[in-house]
């Protein structure tokens, strides 16, 4: 069962793993791409050309600025998640000692009361 369990995890770490190494070349060529844009030769360009590298900065500008809001919405729920986490952990802290006290009530009553 333990070998299962084991191919699984090993399975499910793998998944991961490939999943953030396509992550990592995504990130990387397209970073590169937009570098690549912003380091055009401005001055050099027939002006058609400079009011398509302009679309183009708009577009990356726009595109960028929608990938940042769900960054940010994503990082406002996962604090809010996390909250809510330790409001719950609050919550059910008297139960938490109540159990510790009856265990540590039978606990001496097992060791200390004979009949």
């Amino acid at each position: 069962m333990n070998q299962i369990i084991d191919q699984i995890v090993q399975f499910l770490q793998q998944g991961i793993a490939w999943i953030f190494n396509f992550f990592k070349l995504i990130w990387t060529w397209s970073f590169g791409q937009i570098i690549a844009i912003f380091q055009s030769d401005w001055q050099s360009l027939p002006i058609w050309k400079i009011v398509v590298l302009a679309l183009a900065v708009a577009g990356i500008v726009y595109v960028l600025y929608k990938a940042l809001r769900e960054l940010w919405d994503a990082a406002e729920k996962i604090l809010k998640a996390f909250i809510g986490l330790l409001g719950v952990l609050v919550t059910i802290l008297p139960y938490i000692i109540v159990a510790g006290l009856i265990a540590f009530g039978g606990s001496w009553v097992i060791q200390n009361v004979n009949f």
